[in-house]
Protein backbone atom coordinates (compact mmCIF):
# COMPACT_ATOMS: atom_id res chain seq x y z
CA UNK A 1 0.00 0.00 0.00
CA UNK A 2 2.91 2.78 1.12
CA UNK A 3 4.34 2.42 -2.34
CA UNK A 4 1.00 2.75 -4.14
CA UNK A 5 0.99 5.98 -6.41
CA UNK A 6 -1.00 8.92 -5.71
CA UNK A 7 -3.39 9.35 -8.42
CA UNK A 8 -4.26 13.15 -9.24
CA UNK A 9 -6.49 14.22 -12.25
CA UNK A 10 -7.38 17.56 -13.96
CA UNK A 11 -9.20 18.64 -17.22
CA UNK A 12 -5.87 19.32 -18.23
CA UNK A 13 -2.63 20.76 -17.35
CA UNK A 14 -3.99 22.43 -14.25
CA UNK A 15 -3.43 19.94 -12.05
CA UNK A 16 0.09 19.81 -12.97
CA UNK A 17 0.56 22.48 -10.62
CA UNK A 18 -0.64 20.53 -7.53
CA UNK A 19 1.24 17.27 -8.86
CA UNK A 20 3.63 19.69 -8.18
CA UNK A 21 3.46 21.03 -4.73
CA UNK A 22 2.79 17.26 -3.64
CA UNK A 23 6.34 16.34 -5.53
CA UNK A 24 7.89 19.18 -3.35
CA UNK A 25 6.13 18.42 -0.51
CA UNK A 26 6.52 14.43 -0.72
CA UNK A 27 9.54 13.72 -2.70
CA UNK A 28 9.19 10.05 -1.83
CA UNK A 29 6.13 9.33 -3.31
CA UNK A 30 4.98 7.98 -6.73
CA UNK A 31 2.08 9.74 -8.59
CA UNK A 32 -0.07 9.07 -11.77
CA UNK A 33 -1.73 11.57 -13.54
CA UNK A 34 -4.90 11.63 -15.86
CA UNK A 35 -5.16 14.87 -17.56
CA UNK A 36 -8.18 14.67 -19.76
CA UNK A 37 -7.73 17.00 -22.66
CA UNK A 38 -10.20 15.39 -24.66
CA UNK A 39 -13.24 17.05 -22.44
CA UNK A 40 -11.32 20.13 -21.90
CA UNK A 41 -12.49 22.79 -20.47
CA UNK A 42 -14.48 21.66 -18.08
CA UNK A 43 -16.04 24.67 -16.55
CA UNK A 44 -18.59 24.78 -20.09
CA UNK A 45 -19.49 21.19 -19.45
CA UNK A 46 -22.81 20.31 -17.86
CA UNK A 47 -22.62 18.72 -14.00
CA UNK A 48 -23.75 15.10 -15.13
CA UNK A 49 -21.02 15.29 -17.65
CA UNK A 50 -18.41 16.25 -15.42
CA UNK A 51 -19.52 13.57 -12.99
CA UNK A 52 -19.72 11.16 -15.34
CA UNK A 53 -16.10 12.35 -16.70
CA UNK A 54 -14.83 11.98 -12.72
CA UNK A 55 -16.21 8.58 -12.21
CA UNK A 56 -14.81 6.81 -14.94
CA UNK A 57 -11.54 8.84 -14.61
CA UNK A 58 -11.08 7.91 -10.86
CA UNK A 59 -11.57 4.08 -11.78
CA UNK A 60 -8.84 4.65 -13.99
CA UNK A 61 -6.35 5.61 -11.16
CA UNK A 62 -7.94 2.93 -9.12
CA UNK A 63 -7.46 0.22 -11.45
CA UNK A 64 -4.20 1.75 -11.58
CA UNK A 65 -3.48 0.60 -7.65
CA UNK A 66 -3.80 4.58 -6.54
CA UNK A 67 -3.60 4.80 -2.62
CA UNK A 68 -4.95 8.28 -2.68
CA UNK A 69 -7.52 9.48 -5.04
CA UNK A 70 -6.87 13.71 -5.52
CA UNK A 71 -9.23 15.60 -7.46
CA UNK A 72 -7.02 18.42 -8.57
CA UNK A 73 -9.76 20.35 -11.02
CA UNK A 74 -11.93 22.99 -9.22
CA UNK A 75 -15.15 22.01 -11.36
CA UNK A 76 -15.00 18.51 -10.51
CA UNK A 77 -14.50 19.21 -6.75
CA UNK A 78 -17.63 21.61 -6.70
CA UNK A 79 -19.98 19.00 -8.89
CA UNK A 80 -18.21 15.78 -8.68
CA UNK A 81 -16.98 15.50 -5.54
CA UNK A 82 -19.67 14.31 -3.15
CA UNK A 83 -21.12 11.78 -5.72
CA UNK A 84 -17.12 10.36 -6.06
CA UNK A 85 -17.11 10.27 -2.03
CA UNK A 86 -20.43 8.17 -2.17
CA UNK A 87 -19.48 5.91 -4.61
CA UNK A 88 -15.47 5.24 -3.75
CA UNK A 89 -14.63 6.59 -0.18
CA UNK A 90 -14.65 3.01 1.04
CA UNK A 91 -11.83 2.21 -1.75
CA UNK A 92 -9.72 5.04 -1.06
CA UNK A 93 -8.58 8.12 0.46
CA UNK A 94 -10.50 10.79 -1.91
CA UNK A 95 -9.50 14.47 -1.58
CA UNK A 96 -10.41 17.49 -3.18
CA UNK A 97 -9.09 21.03 -3.97
CA UNK A 98 -12.09 23.41 -2.53
CA UNK A 99 -12.37 21.73 1.27
CA UNK A 100 -8.57 22.62 2.24
CA UNK A 101 -8.81 26.32 0.75
CA UNK A 102 -11.97 26.64 2.98
CA UNK A 103 -10.48 25.75 5.55
CA UNK A 104 -7.03 27.55 5.33
CA UNK A 105 -9.16 31.11 4.60
CA UNK A 106 -11.03 30.46 7.78
CA UNK A 107 -8.11 30.91 9.54
CA UNK A 108 -7.62 33.86 8.31
CA UNK A 109 -9.17 37.48 9.48
CA UNK A 110 -10.09 38.98 6.06
CA UNK A 111 -13.01 41.33 5.38
CA UNK A 112 -13.61 40.70 1.59
CA UNK A 113 -12.57 37.95 -0.14
CA UNK A 114 -12.50 37.55 -4.16
CA UNK A 115 -12.58 34.38 -6.23
CA UNK A 116 -12.47 33.87 -9.92
CA UNK A 117 -12.81 30.21 -11.44
CA UNK A 118 -14.34 28.67 -14.55
CA UNK A 119 -17.73 29.25 -15.43
CA UNK A 120 -18.72 25.75 -13.84
CA UNK A 121 -17.13 26.49 -10.35
CA UNK A 122 -18.72 30.14 -10.02
CA UNK A 123 -21.66 29.01 -11.03
CA UNK A 124 -21.99 26.38 -8.36
CA UNK A 125 -21.76 29.06 -5.56
CA UNK A 126 -19.32 26.35 -3.70
CA UNK A 127 -16.31 28.66 -2.55
CA UNK A 128 -19.12 31.42 -1.44
CA UNK A 129 -21.27 29.04 0.14
CA UNK A 130 -18.89 26.95 2.17
CA UNK A 131 -16.94 30.25 2.98
CA UNK A 132 -20.00 31.88 4.48
CA UNK A 133 -20.95 28.58 6.70
CA UNK A 134 -17.04 29.08 8.05
CA UNK A 135 -17.05 33.21 8.16
CA UNK A 136 -20.60 34.39 8.12
CA UNK A 137 -18.84 38.42 8.15
CA UNK A 138 -16.55 37.43 5.34
CA UNK A 139 -17.73 39.41 2.32
CA UNK A 140 -17.11 36.98 -0.90
CA UNK A 141 -17.34 38.26 -4.24
CA UNK A 142 -16.98 35.81 -7.63
CA UNK A 143 -16.10 36.18 -10.97
CA UNK A 144 -16.39 33.67 -14.17
CA UNK A 145 -13.32 34.12 -15.85
CA UNK A 146 -13.58 31.66 -18.37
CA UNK A 147 -10.71 32.66 -21.41
CA UNK A 148 -7.98 32.02 -19.14
CA UNK A 149 -8.24 28.14 -19.06
CA UNK A 150 -7.97 27.93 -23.11
CA UNK A 151 -5.62 30.87 -22.76
CA UNK A 152 -3.07 28.98 -20.66
CA UNK A 153 -3.80 25.44 -22.57
CA UNK A 154 -2.76 27.21 -25.70
CA UNK A 155 0.31 28.43 -24.52
CA UNK A 156 -0.54 32.22 -24.17
CA UNK A 157 0.95 33.48 -21.08
CA UNK A 158 3.68 35.97 -19.81
CA UNK A 159 2.77 37.71 -23.74
CA UNK A 160 0.68 40.81 -24.71
CA UNK A 161 -2.20 38.62 -25.22
CA UNK A 162 -2.27 37.38 -21.87
CA UNK A 163 -2.18 40.43 -19.80
CA UNK A 164 -4.50 41.96 -21.68
CA UNK A 165 -7.09 39.62 -20.61
CA UNK A 166 -6.06 39.08 -17.55
CA UNK A 167 -6.17 43.05 -16.57
CA UNK A 168 -9.74 42.74 -18.54
CA UNK A 169 -11.18 40.65 -15.75
CA UNK A 170 -9.25 41.60 -12.67
CA UNK A 171 -10.30 45.17 -13.65
CA UNK A 172 -14.41 44.13 -13.29
CA UNK A 173 -16.14 46.44 -10.15
CA UNK A 174 -16.60 43.52 -8.16
CA UNK A 175 -13.39 43.08 -7.30
CA UNK A 176 -12.44 46.47 -5.63
CA UNK A 177 -11.23 46.32 -2.19
CA UNK A 178 -10.63 42.68 -2.13
CA UNK A 179 -8.19 41.68 0.76
CA UNK A 180 -7.35 37.96 -0.80
CA UNK A 181 -8.02 36.24 -4.05
CA UNK A 182 -8.78 32.29 -4.27
CA UNK A 183 -7.63 31.05 -8.00
CA UNK A 184 -10.54 28.89 -8.37
CA UNK A 185 -9.37 27.16 -10.98
CA UNK A 186 -5.56 25.04 -10.84
CA UNK A 187 -4.77 26.60 -14.02
CA UNK A 188 -4.24 30.04 -12.96
CA UNK A 189 -1.19 29.24 -10.65
CA UNK A 190 0.69 29.18 -13.60
CA UNK A 191 -0.30 32.61 -14.59
CA UNK A 192 -0.14 33.58 -10.73
CA UNK A 193 2.45 36.35 -10.41
CA UNK A 194 1.24 37.80 -13.56
CA UNK A 195 -2.14 38.49 -11.25
CA UNK A 196 -0.26 39.32 -8.43
CA UNK A 197 1.33 42.25 -10.79
CA UNK A 198 -1.80 43.52 -11.43
CA UNK A 199 -2.51 44.16 -7.54
CA UNK A 200 0.92 45.45 -7.31
CA UNK A 201 1.38 42.23 -4.64
CA UNK A 202 -0.68 44.21 -2.53
CA UNK A 203 -3.07 41.49 -1.96
CA UNK A 204 -2.86 37.83 -1.20
CA UNK A 205 -3.41 35.58 -3.80
CA UNK A 206 -4.49 31.79 -2.92
CA UNK A 207 -4.03 29.18 -4.95
CA UNK A 208 -4.90 25.28 -3.81
CA UNK A 209 -1.70 23.56 -4.68
CA UNK A 210 -0.07 23.77 -1.47
CA UNK A 211 -2.33 23.68 0.88
CA UNK A 212 -3.53 20.40 -0.48
CA UNK A 213 -0.32 18.92 -0.71
CA UNK A 214 -0.23 19.38 3.25
CA UNK A 215 -3.33 18.43 3.74
CA UNK A 216 -2.04 15.19 1.76
CA UNK A 217 0.81 14.50 3.73
CA UNK A 218 -1.27 14.69 6.63
CA UNK A 219 -3.87 11.95 5.69
CA UNK A 220 -1.07 9.45 4.18
CA UNK A 221 1.02 10.48 7.74
CA UNK A 222 -2.67 9.67 9.91
CA UNK A 223 -3.28 6.04 7.81
CA UNK A 224 0.70 5.05 7.98
CA UNK A 225 0.65 5.23 4.18
CA UNK A 226 3.58 7.69 3.47
CA UNK A 227 5.95 5.60 0.81
CA UNK A 228 9.61 5.02 2.97
CA UNK A 229 10.47 1.98 0.73
CA UNK A 230 12.45 4.75 -1.77
CA UNK A 231 10.81 3.35 -4.96
CA UNK A 232 9.53 6.13 -6.86
CA UNK A 233 7.41 5.72 -10.26
CA UNK A 234 5.52 8.60 -12.05
CA UNK A 235 3.23 8.04 -14.91
CA UNK A 236 1.22 11.18 -16.96
CA UNK A 237 -1.62 10.19 -18.40
CA UNK A 238 -3.91 12.03 -20.90
CA UNK A 239 -6.92 11.33 -22.85
CA UNK A 240 -5.48 13.43 -26.42
CA UNK A 241 -2.48 14.07 -26.85
CA UNK A 242 -1.62 17.93 -26.70
CA UNK A 243 1.83 19.09 -27.86
CA UNK A 244 1.80 22.37 -25.01
CA UNK A 245 0.94 19.21 -22.13
CA UNK A 246 4.03 17.61 -22.52
CA UNK A 247 5.94 21.11 -22.51
CA UNK A 248 4.51 22.33 -19.27
CA UNK A 249 4.91 19.19 -17.82
CA UNK A 250 8.58 19.58 -18.51
CA UNK A 251 8.70 23.16 -16.91
CA UNK A 252 7.39 21.76 -13.84
CA UNK A 253 9.22 18.29 -13.55
CA UNK A 254 12.63 18.25 -14.86
CA UNK A 255 14.02 15.74 -16.94
CA UNK A 256 11.84 13.80 -19.94
CA UNK A 257 8.07 12.93 -19.05
CA UNK A 258 6.81 9.82 -20.01
CA UNK A 259 3.37 11.24 -21.18
CA UNK A 260 0.97 8.30 -22.90
CA UNK A 261 -2.60 8.24 -23.99
CA UNK A 262 -5.06 6.46 -22.18
CA UNK A 263 -8.35 6.52 -24.79
CA UNK A 264 -10.87 5.31 -21.94
CA UNK A 265 -13.81 6.72 -23.25
CA UNK A 266 -13.95 4.44 -26.19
Amino acid sequence: MKEQPIGIFDSGVGGLTVAHAIKQILPGESIIYFGDTAHLPYGDKSAESIRYYSQRITEFLLNHNSKVVLVACNTASAFAFDSLKKEFQEKTILLDVIDPVVDYMSTRNIKKIGVIGTKGTISSGTYEKMIKEKSPSTAVVSLATPLLVPMIEEGFIFDDISNAIIRTYLSNESLAGIEALILGCTHYPIIRNQISKFFNFNIEVIDSARIVAMILRDALDKNNMLNDSGIVKDQFFVSDYTTYFGKIAKMFFEGEINLMKADIWS
